[in-house]
């Protein structure tokens, strides 16, 4: 690899390309990059498949449309229709038609009253509604920080990446460990984990000085990208199948997939 594609993969442009931060002299350069050198394509090819990894175990439902309720609550508010038709026959009867009146404005003022009412509650609704999306939004900000620290260590020149395939006892199982000694830290991805009876689960170790350490259950409903403790000077890594909520001690005899650091 010459020194133009070395400076140009440190600079950090493609992963700000990746992710749409490029100004467009930035953009035109990374694009250039990526048709010369297949070098920088295939980096650019790892990044996005990185990105996926990192994409899908933080899937998110979108939530309920907020503003559809909003404008649905304010459509179905009542419009307060006042037609006050004054008949005044003769001058004599004016103070009759001023005791209508004042019964009239009482019972319009009454109307006006509990419409008021009303509204103030609707208020209290969208003052809620708006309380909720900007906790909604405050949450996704915290997943997209979450994801893009994920992002940085699976990208991160110290993270190295063990693949971990299961032996006849679960030939599908997959799963794909990130360690990172430097920064000392530890994720995993369950690609694929075939489902176990009830009564059982499966347990991943850590193998440390003859003995196995506990870093969690693995569920094959919970299969997306998720931390697990580091273990330092761990040899390597164990998945065995275990009674359900997990065991103390590692059943060695029913280990599924195994890998060494070493």
């Amino acid at each position: 690899m010459n020194a133009k594609i070395s400076t140009f993969l440190i600079s950090g442009l493609l992963e700000k390309y990746l992710l749409g931060n490029t100004s467009v002299s930035e953009t035109q350069e990374v694009e250039s990059f990526i048709s010369k050198y297949p070098e920088v394509q295939n980096h650019y090819n790892t990044l996005q498949y990185n990105l996926e990894i990192v994409a899908k175990s933080n899937a998110v439902e979108a939530p309920t449309s907020i503003l559809d309720n909003i404008l649905d609550e304010l459509d179905d508010a009542p419009v307060v229709n006042i037609n006050s038709s004054r008949n005044y026959k003769k001058w004599y009867k004016f103070s009759v038609a001023a005791s209508i009146v004042a019964m009239l404005f009482a019972g319009t003022s009454y109307i006006f009253y509990n419409q008021n009412q009303k509204l103030s509650k609707e208020n209290q609704v969208v003052v809620d509604e708006i309380f909720d999306l900007r906790g909604d939004i405050e949450m996704n900000n915290k997943k997209l920080d979450d994801i893009m620290l994920q992002f940085k260590q699976l990208n991160d020149p110290e993270t190295y990446k063990y693949i971990m395939q299961g032996n006849s006892r679960a030939k599908n199982l997959k799963t794909v460990a990130y360690i990172n000694p430097k920064d000392k830290t530890s994720m995993i991805d369950v690609v694929s984990l075939p489902q176990l009876p009830e009564e059982q689960c499966y347990q991943i170790w850590a193998e440390l000085q003859g003995k196995m350490v506990s870093l969690g259950i693995l569920n094959e409903t919970d299969r997306q990208l998720r931390a697990i403790p580091y273990t330092e000077d761990a040899l390597g890594l164990n998945i065995t199948i275990e009674p359900k909520g997990g065991n103390t001690i590692a059943s060695m005899d029913k280990t599924v997939a195994e890998i060494d650091f070493q």
